[in-house]
């Protein structure tokens, strides 16, 4: 069985798809980064790094993000 993804949060920094990604694992949420930065050329930023989570847990992680994540 095939099971949907959403995308809940996308950055050109990597490092906070990965503190977003251990966030909702701390809440039981499965979360995934997908890194579509371009490898030719990494020190300009170009593309962008995603959290995904399954389509029912979306709105939850969104949620959660919001009241909890707070990046300065």
């Amino acid at each position: 069985m095939t099971e949907k993804w959403e995308i809940i949060y996308s950055t050109p920094l990597p490092h906070r798809a990965e503190l977003v990604k251990a966030l909702l694992l701390e809440h039981e949420i499965a979360a995934v980064v997908i890194n579509k930065q371009s490898s030719s050329y990494p020190t300009y930023g170009w593309g962008k790094s995603e959290v995904h989570v399954l389509t029912q847990d979306a709105i939850l992680a969104k949620v959660i993000l919001e009241n909890e994540a707070t990046f300065s």
